[in-house]
């Protein structure tokens, strides 16, 4: 469905949200294979480590919430690269929350980072894109977005726009040239689940998820998800009816 990528060598690749997790894991992936990599994201330090002082590898710190830091960071990957073959949006940040401990402002955190940051990613680098007619963008939404779960009140909703937006981009984009690859990790050891309190199924490390988004994007694929084990449980429980979904998921969970 996507342009197969048989060689990292010479890649342009900018990671947003690079400096932890499964950004952080793919940009030294990326590094490893001879890519070209920009690195992204709030803490200078932790992408100074990543970087590692590779000669392939550029530090543009920024927050994803402020548009035109992605727009300036763009601009400094154009004069020194002329171009971006791919664009890796895996910055997102999450909180468990039900409906008995909602919290606004927790709420609007989460939809400022993981929706309209994205946005703001997609203001930067769109036009960029469609001027090469050439490259591609692969956004890391989640699991969480395919149906309703416990905990994931305002997470899952901000992770199932990711998903339509991933979809409606392919229309729009994959005739103009362009790939578009929407990544749907399960559970994966990162800082961000490295605070919940319950059993994780078919837990994997950042590293094999890595490694997963790079053979998916190598394939050519458009929907990355992994691991399957778990990701083809969930996607199959979508289409249940609600009163099988909802038995289901309460038994399972517990919750």
């Amino acid at each position: 469905m996507n342009p197969k990528i048989k060689d990292w060598r010479g890649q342009r690749v900018w990671v947003i949200g690079a400096s932890s997790g499964i950004g952080a894991e793919t940009a030294r992936l990326l590094l490893e294979q001879g890519a070209w990599v920009a690195l992204s994201a709030r803490s200078r330090n932790a992408l100074q480590e990543i970087a590692s002082d590779d000669a392939n590898a550029m530090i543009l710190p920024l927050d994803i919430t402020h548009a035109q830091e992605l727009v300036a960071a763009r601009v400094r990957i154009m004069e020194h690269w002329g171009g971006i073959d791919l664009v890796l949006v895996v910055a997102g940040t999450y909180n468990k929350m039900r409906a008995d401990d909602f919290d606004l402002a927790v709420a609007e955190k989460i939809v400022d980072t993981n929706i309209r940051g994205t946005l703001n990613c997609l203001n930067a680098v769109l036009p960029s894109l469609i001027a090469q007619g050439q490259g591609g963008i692969g956004i890391v939404a989640s699991v969480a977005g395919l149906s309703g779960l416990p905990q994931a009140l305002i997470y899952g909703p901000t992770k199932a726009a990711l998903i339509n937006l991933c979809e409606s981009l392919y229309l729009d984009l994959r005739p103009r040239g362009i790939g578009v690859y929407l990544i749907n990790p399960g559970f994966v050891a990162t800082p961000l689940t490295a605070g919940n309190d319950f059993k994780m199924p078919a837990l994997i490390s950042a590293t094999i998820a890595a490694h997963e988004l790079m053979h998916g994007i190598e394939r050519g694929e458009f929907h990355i998800h992994f691991p399957k084990r778990f990701t083809n449980w969930l996607r199959l429980l979508r289409l249940l009816p609600y009163r099988w979904y909802f038995w289901i998921v309460h038994k399972v969970t517990g919750l």
